[in-house]
């Protein structure tokens, strides 16, 4: 279980990296003036949104494999 959950985690932490890269090229862009601070905040809610999704499949297919060994 330990492994699978470890497995688990590596599968969500790029998900979380790419948030935060994309985040700081926002925040760039929107100190340079190409984004304003509206556009700023809707592209993270979108981006926050998507990272979510995506750290839920992960946690959703992990919950499948547990049970899967918890019936071995």
């Amino acid at each position: 279980m330990k492994v699978v959950r470890h497995k688990a985690e590596e599968g969500a932490s790029p998900s979380r990296n790419l948030r935060r890269a994309a985040r700081h090229e926002l925040e760039a862009l929107e100190r340079d003036g190409d984004l304003s601070s509206d556009d700023l905040e809707r592209v993270e809610s979108d981006l926050e949104k998507l990272t979510r999704e995506m750290v839920a499949a992960v946690d959703k297919l992990l919950a499948h494999k547990e049970q899967e060994l918890l019936e071995i």
